[in-house]
């Protein structure tokens, strides 16, 4: 329904005056009371000669309104500064905008980054992590390669931890150099050596040493060894490394100084390289399989770690003994093919290099250790000054704590003092009595210990001497598979093997929160979506309501030329709040109200008179102060 004229307010009709021109909105008006032709179909030169004047006091209106700013000088020069002082502000906000976009671009790269690759894992061992990736393009002519067979397929660091089953911020944790840290990977402790004097130990803690058995069992236990390595290899044993030398007319035996110390961060590392995996999976593994000596010191109540020395091999990681063996295979290769030279056999468990033979050869003992020590230098060892044995036939003759004269066994003296143990435990019980480092507490599980490795070297003797310490034990309910409080714990080395959780407990730390935009940029962004909103409600709203005319007026009678044919008339509510002293008046009906209002007030009071006189000059004031307001 169309809104009637007398429904429109006073400011309504001067708003629309204003836009146009008040001839323009009487021939309006006149047109849609029917009072002016619409002219349809033939031209009407009047309403075009009108609405023409209309557009031209617009222009003319607009153009006053700049002489204007311009005729004073300095507020034209306020003006100037004004915009310019906008327009700086405006680009100083786009400049700040678009630098946060920039580094909240960054940083959002920089994150998928950290969650793909990693870039940095301490000074000195970082200069290969960018380089040798699988992605990268490799050289011209230079034939990509792999790993060995047998070996898992690892192109990323991020493959790597995938395939342990552990995200990449804790191998990157796990693996990071530091040289001040409050954490350490490692539990050190001493046992006393066999000849006197302590050996250190460095047991990892649970998190390591699942990912250090990964190492061990999906990669180490395919690479390949030598044939004369029986230290920690599948199928060999102290009892193969001796039976190689049984019946001999002379063993000779080394011992390598400082073994797992002298095997260092850049060794293992060449070892993985060697096996053919990219430089930054070769520093990722080399790093979680060595560590450097470090000192425990107090600093304000603090407990921290400072790292003293290179990484070396630590002995008490189940990876170190694996690596010992595909680091010494050149040395391995070299001694046998000397052995073999000279007539002699050999054979390695560790750090221990045996030579045994017969006949002619026996003779070569000189040349022998002189070349071994040559050959054991030039790989980067040293032989221990203090432990080169050679033992001939007539005397006893030892092999890795095995006696080789005539088979292999365990000494004589040795067993002659478990079998007086034995007698002693049976006839008296455990109380006083003590085997190697256990003592009366755990003498009984220490006999039964000893009594299954003589089974396993002859087990002819060993059987016998097995069950009497089983019988003992059972007598004293110290049977170690019936102890109590013993709690069956899940195989924590296959679980790491396979890269699932060792523990159902076991804590996985949370991934790293994407970075946060900066407050400016989210001021845009939410600026920006109220705009949207805003926008899209009254893209909504002209959608459903009709299209109204100029200042909300319907407009009606012949459009302009070149305008569309309205479709509706809008229909405008009245406006209630607008203020009636907005309305322009006439300046003769301004003076004469306030006549009128002075006459009226003095006849009562001429104070009154004058009151009123005051008020009326302050209400133009104020009316003037608001145009002036409105025209700036």
């Amino acid at each position: 329904m169309s809104q009637q004229p007398g429904s429109l307010t006073r400011q309504q009709l001067y708003d629309r005056i204003r836009e146009s021109s008040k001839d323009e909105v009487i021939l309006e008006e006149m047109i849609r009371l029917g009072f002016w032709p619409d002219g349809e179909a033939q031209p009407n030169p009047p309403d075009d000669l009108i609405r023409r004047r209309g557009e031209i006091a617009r222009a003319l209106a607009d153009l006053h309104r700049r002489e204007a700013a311009w005729r004073d000088p300095e507020a034209a020069l306020k003006e100037m500064h004004r915009r310019r002082k906008t327009a700086a502000l405006e680009r100083r906000r786009e400049t700040r905008l678009r630098n946060a976009r920039d580094r909240h671009a960054r940083a959002q790269a920089w994150h998928a980054r950290r969650e793909a690759e990693i870039l940095h894992l301490g000074d000195g061992v970082s200069a290969g992590l960018s380089a040798g990736l699988a992605h990268a393009a490799p050289d011209a002519g230079t034939p990509a390669r792999g790993p060995a067979p047998g070996l898992p397929p690892l192109a990323s660091p991020k493959a790597l931890a995938e395939a342990m089953g552990i995200g990449l911020g804790e191998l990157r944790f796990l693996a990071y150099d530091r040289a001040l840290s409050t954490v350490s990977h490692y539990r050190r402790f001493t046992i006393p050596k066999k000849a006197g004097g302590l050996r250190r130990i460095s047991a990892p803690m649970p998190r390591l040493k699942r990912a250090q058995y990964w190492i061990l069992d999906a990669l180490l236990a395919h690479a390949p060894v030598h044939a004369a390595a029986h230290g920690f290899v599948p199928g060999r044993s102290i009892v193969t490394n001796a039976a190689a030398h049984v019946g001999r007319d002379v063993v000779v035996n080394l011992d390598l100084k400082d073994f797992f110390p002298s095997l260092d961060y850049r060794r293992i590392k060449g070892k993985f390289r060697g096996l053919g995996y990219a430089e930054p999976v070769a520093t990722v593994l080399a790093l979680l399989c060595t560590e450097p000596d470090v000192d425990a010191v107090e600093i304000d109540g603090a407990r921290l770690y400072a790292a003293r020395g290179p990484r070396r091999l630590p002995q008490g990681a189940p990876t170190s003994p694996a690596l010992t063996n595909l680091v010494c295979t050149r040395l391995d290769a070299r001694l046998a093919g000397l052995a073999g030279s000279l007539g002699f056999t050999y054979t390695r468990y560790a750090d221990d290099l045996t030579f045994s033979a017969s006949g002619e050869a026996a003779g070569k003992v000189g040349a022998l250790l002189k070349y071994v020590h040559a050959i054991v230098a030039g790989e980067g060892f040293t032989v221990h000054p203090d432990k080169t044995r050679v033992m001939r036939r007539g005397r006893h003759q030892e092999v890795t704590g095995l006696t080789v004269n005539e088979r292999v066994g365990v000494p004589r003296e040795t067993l002659r003092r478990f079998r007086a143990l034995l007698h002693g435990l049976e006839r008296h019980g455990p109380v006083g009595r003590r085997w190697g480092a256990a003592g009366e507490a755990g003498v009984l599980r220490a006999a039964v210990g000893f009594a299954q490795f003589v089974r396993m070297v002859t087990p002819e003797t060993g059987a016998p001497l097995l069950a009497r310490a089983r019988a003992l034990a059972d007598r004293h309910a110290d049977r170690p598979s019936a102890r109590p409080g013993a709690r069956p714990l899940p195989d924590f080395r296959a679980r790491s093997a396979r890269g699932e959780v060792p523990l159902a407990r076991w804590w996985a730390p949370a991934p790293r929160p994407a970075p946060e935009p900066d407050p400016i940029l989210a001021e845009a962004e939410a600026a920006a979506a109220r705009e949207a909103e805003e926008a899209a409600a009254r893209a909504a709203a002209r959608a459903a309501a009709p299209v109204p005319g100029r200042s909300g007026v319907p407009v009606s009678g012949r459009p302009r030329l070149g305008a569309p044919e309205p479709t509706a008339r809008a229909e405008v509510a009245p406006d209630t709040g607008a203020e009636p002293d907005d309305a322009p008046m006439k300046p003769w009906k301004v003076i004469l109200g306030i006549f009128v209002l002075f006459q009226a007030a003095a006849l009562l009071h001429p104070a009154l008179g004058l009151l009123v006189l005051a008020v009326a000059l302050l209400l133009g004031l104020r009316r003037l102060l608001r145009r002036w307001r409105r025209r700036r």
